[in-house]
């Protein structure tokens, strides 16, 4: 059974704080056992197609997932996205969309079949356990973004057969499924949350056994979803709005209905998601922006990637200064705040790497034993860093699963 963060913090406390009286190396020796003891999965990277911006890449130049990388951190699972970014509402637009997530899917399949002595794709929590077991590194197939779909929720009936278990419905910008957290300048909810399609496709991916993620919906699609769905969900690389209000971040209300759910939040290493904004940064991000010849009233890094490269790079340096630097603690904050407010049961990693996210201490996949170190330097047991790493999203997973089986049989 897992205990709850503050009963373990106790049983350490009477035992003479053992953690606390260790010396570095004690710990990090102890750390490493116990993380490589633990299943440990990463619920959301992206994928790296050929001809993707070069500042996603890592300061190796290659894939901040990398097999080597993965291995060097002891990851032993990981969700890899066939993401696409919302484009314009076109025909045009949506075809490119699913032209991208084709090739992400493809890429996927080439990763495992590459490398067949090291990975494999998993279908299901049972089949993580085992490819694991087997001493390989266990793949399951996520989506985000119904932009490039067709709108129509049998849509998602092809993408379950083509393997994907995880899938969000938005990214950054509305599509014709929900609005998202962070929408396209000045379009606001354009559905009050979840359109009816969205609806309907809550109920299907319910009846397909795919574990639902809500990390790029609005409060109201995140409530929507709540109320609809038949399964736990998931957030797959989000924050605690409570330390860092981010819209991208869940609020209070948002944690405890998604532990009323049976859901997990699965925590993002995402530096602006992390830390609170400056009070002086619309301001510094607007002059920065007409500096560089970029309209000042678009969001963030808007337009940007269209600069010459000299000047891209200068901008992006100029861009991440506008922000103060998280770190491995600061994210560590998140879980614990997490932990502390619904329970570590409801808490887990996703990194969102290969998409600008990595704080110093947990830059890449090799740095993951330091979340580890951290966690139990915070008093956390063996087993709540084992439920944090792996146990807790494979539950998620086996129930979404659950739910499409059910359906199937009183079908």
């Amino acid at each position: 059974m897992i205990v709850s963060a503050e009963s373990a913090r106790r049983t350490l406390l009477t035992a003479g704080a053992m953690l606390g009286l260790m010396s570095a190396p004690a710990l990090a020796a102890d750390a490493a056992t116990v993380h490589n003891r633990a299943l440990v999965l990463d619920s959301h990277v992206d994928v790296l197609l050929p001809g993707t911006n070069a500042r996603y890449y890592a300061p190796d130049g290659k894939s901040f997932t990398e097999l080597d990388k993965l291995k060097a951190g002891g990851v032993d699972a990981l969700v890899y996205a066939v993401a696409v970014s919302t484009g314009p509402d076109t025909p045009e637009g949506h075809a490119a969309a699913r032209v991208e997530a084709d090739a992400k899917l493809a890429a996927i399949r080439k990763l495992a079949a590459d490398h067949p002595a090291d990975v494999a794709i998993a279908y299901s929590a049972g089949d993580v356990r085992k490819i694991v077991g087997q001493g390989k590194i266990a793949v399951l197939i996520g989506f985000q973004n119904a932009y490039s779909l067709k709108p129509d929720v049998a849509e998602f009936d092809r993408l379950q057969v083509d393997g994907v278990r995880v899938a969000a419905l938005n990214h950054a910008g509305n599509n014709a499924f929900a609005d998202s957290s962070r929408p396209q300048q000045r379009a606001g909810e354009q559905h009050g949350g979840l359109s009816p399609l969205g609806k309907a496709a809550v109920g299907r991916l319910n009846d397909l056994g795919v574990l639902i993620d809500v990390s790029q919906l609005t409060p109201r699609g995140v409530f929507q979803t709540l109320e609809l769905t038949r399964a736990p969900v998931v957030a797959t690389h989000s924050a605690a709005r409570g330390l860092a209000d981010n819209s991208r971040n869940l609020s209070d209300a948002e944690l405890d209905a998604i532990k009323a759910n049976g859901g997990v939040v699965q925590v993002v290493p995402f530096n602006a998601y992390l830390l609170p904004a400056p009070t002086d940064y619309a301001p510094r991000l607007r002059a920065l922006r007409a500096q560089y010849g970029l309209a000042p009233d678009k969001p963030g890094y808007q337009g940007a990637d269209d600069l010459p490269a000299e000047r891209r790079e200068a901008f992006f340096v100029a861009y991440r200064a506008l922000s103060p630097q998280a770190t491995l603690k600061t994210y560590v904050d998140h879980i614990d705040y997490i932990a502390k407010r619904i329970g570590v049961d409801h808490v887990g990693v996703g990194t969102d790497f290969n998409h600008g996210s990595g704080v110093p201490g947990f830059g890449d996949e090799a740095d993951a034993g330091n979340v580890t170190r951290e966690l139990l330097a915070r008093g956390y047991s063996e087993a709540e860093v084992d439920a944090i790493w792996g146990g807790n999203f494979l539950r998620v997973l086996a129930a979404a699963e659950a739910a499409g089986q059910g359906r199937a049989k009183a079908d």
